[in-house]
């Protein structure tokens, strides 16, 4: 998803148009490489012999739904007719698939059997889709509207991303679309644990409700930190974690169109925001890393993650932190070389923490930092190539907060409005 985001910032800012196609019947199209039998369909006569001698057996010869190599299968069939017209696989993302220069530039990201194509030039776009068509049976659907969930409404001040029928399609099956709505996503005074409250009698219905709104955390940062720290519950919900997930439900009640404003006029230069909040979880003393990704004045990537060992010192833990914005920033200049973007200017993190920002920038080997295993070479490495650059921010500045800690409704509000958050149905 964050390919696809990156892909929606680059068609805007370029204003290049983007189109859909829709496979059908895709699993259909694999070629099957071993031999597959399977028991007859119900229904389906048999000449009488056969019920005196062995049970008969369907061969197939290509793939069908059902069959745990039709995906793999399908996903080769399309690579090699791809590969084939002439399209470049993607180091980086391998969904990801780019062809020509200039204004012959055409990328291709596809996901199973919807396919977002995108380019300077319309034709080229039509060219590739009867290409396509030529080998596949495919709907056409026209300029990109709506993928996986995703609701794309484009004009010429820009593009919009949001989950909006999405969310509203959640608050009506858990009936709370007549609720009062709250101010935040998760109250800054709760603190969450594994001890707390009564078990939950029929735990499947918080683990449904956490799964949904995870796949919400695609476009809506700003609950990206309440339902990660309650998905960390799954295997054992208790009622003070039903109560949080209830609260965020209410949250998004009062704002169930947010979405990310992709301007037409922004830069194509990397930066990032990298924050922690140290030994935060009450159970095991780790860390929470968050961070968020701009290309310009796009917010494309964003992540809230507790660290997988404990540190000693919040200097360390914000090194850790840094590591992680690091490794994703150089994920994203790959990624924008297939895109065909000179990515020649270094990428800009932004940290509130000075004692990571001189260990970072000290060539010098320190024995307080020969436990931080493999975080300060890489690190030091990305900025000796001048690849990444750290500046530092003050608190109030740090876009990442939101991704660490719950947040005040005041600071929230502040934060998620310099994140190109907006609500183009709220007319207040």
């Amino acid at each position: 998803m964050v390919t696809f985001k990156l892909l929606l910032a680059i068609s805007a800012i370029k204003n290049w148009p983007t189109l859909q196609l829709d496979i059908n019947n895709a699993f259909l199209n694999g070629d099957l490489n071993e031999e597959v039998y399977m028991t007859l369909p119900p229904g389906l006569l048999t000449p009488p012999s056969s019920s005196t001698g062995p049970p008969m057996v369907c061969k197939l010869h290509k793939s069908i739904y059902g069959l745990k190599q039709s995906s793999r299968q399908w996903y080769t069939k399309l690579s090699e007719v791809l590969l084939n017209i002439g399209f470049t696989q993607c180091q980086a993302d391998y969904t990801l698939f780019t062809k020509g220069h200039g204004l012959h530039f055409i990328a291709l990201l596809v996901y199973v059997d919807d396919i977002v194509i995108t380019g300077p030039t319309v034709t080229n776009l039509h060219q590739l889709q009867s290409s396509l068509h030529s080998h596949f049976n495919l709907k056409a659907l026209g300029p990109l509207k709506y993928f996986l969930g995703f609701e794309i409404a484009r004009s010429a001040a820009g593009l919009f991303l949001s989950q909006r029928q999405y969310t509203l399609q959640l608050l009506d099956d858990i009936g709370y679309l007549g609720c009062k709505p709250t101010v935040t996503p998760m109250d800054p005074r709760l603190k969450l644990d594994a001890f707390t409250g009564t078990p939950l009698t029929d735990p499947s219905q918080y683990r449904r409700l956490v799964g949904r709104l995870l796949y919400l955390t695609l476009s809506r940062h700003d609950i990206t930190f309440a339902v990660h720290n309650l998905s960390q519950f799954m295997s054992s919900p208790r009622t003070t974690h039903l109560q949080a997930v209830h609260h965020l439900l209410r949250y998004l009640k009062g704002k169930p169109g947010q979405g990310l404003l992709y301007p037409s006029s922004s830069s194509l230069q990397l930066r990032a925001f990298s924050d922690l909040d140290w030994a935060s979880c009450p159970i095991t003393r780790r860390s929470t890393t968050g961070f968020c990704v701009f290309l310009g004045n796009y917010l494309i990537s964003w992540r809230s993650k507790k660290q997988p060992t404990i540190s000693k010192s919040s200097a360390e833990a914000e090194y850790r932190a840094l590591a992680a914005t690091a490794s994703e920033l150089t994920w994203l200049q790959y990624l924008l070389r297939a895109f065909q973007i000179d990515i020649s200017a270094p990428a800009f993190i932004y940290c509130d923490n000075s004692s990571a920002i001189h260990i970072a920038n000290n060539q010098t080997f320190h024995e307080r930092t020969k436990h931080i295993e493999l975080d300060c070479p890489f690190i030091r490495d990305k900025i000796c190539n001048s690849t990444i650059r750290l500046v530092s921010v003050s608190s109030h500045l740090q876009l990442a907060d939101a991704f660490t800690k719950p947040l005040p409704s005041l600071a929230l509000d502040s934060h998620i409005s310099k994140m190109s958050m907006y609500d183009i149905h709220n007319t207040s």
